[in-house]
């Protein structure tokens, strides 16, 4: 199957080692994809040179989601590798989204799930034996 990065449609802004679009499946509006011209599977594979013009990039791409859509923060994310969150783990790219106070976290929107690291019960039961332990009130009691 074809990179869909090597030849990519819809540029928004590029340089010679470097370029900027839009996300076909945004987590928000404005988000963008920063893309090395050259075909990697990993940021640590860039050379310097692919770095820097990566960050001239997102920079370029930062002021135009700023002049377009007026967002108050930004996450910028990396994924290398499926089990790390690569939508397209061979060719890297690096995400710029937009954000405004209020919105929902990006996993809601994207998989209508909340992500916690651990079971609530879980978590109660740890709690409660360290109130034990530290000879802390719990609730109730």
């Amino acid at each position: 199957m074809a990179c869909v990065f090597c030849n990519p449609e819809d540029v928004v802004v590029e340089n010679d080692l470097a370029y900027v679009v839009y996300d076909k499946h945004p987590v928000s509006e404005g988000h963008l994809l920063v893309i090395p011209k050259r075909h990697l599977a990993s940021f640590f594979e860039t050379s310097l040179e692919e770095r820097k013009a990566l960050l001239e990039m997102l920079e370029r791409a930062r002021e135009h989601v700023i002049y377009e859509h007026s967002p108050q923060g930004f996450n910028i994310g990396i994924n290398i590798s499926r089990c790390a969150g690569a939508g397209l783990p061979g060719h890297v790219h690096l995400h710029l989204v937009p954000r405004w106070d209020g919105d929902t976290n990006f996993m809601a929107t994207v998989g209508q799930i909340r992500v916690i690291s651990q079971a609530l019960d879980e978590l109660y039961e740890q709690l409660t034996e360290i109130s034990q332990k530290l000879n802390l009130p719990t609730v109730g009691s």
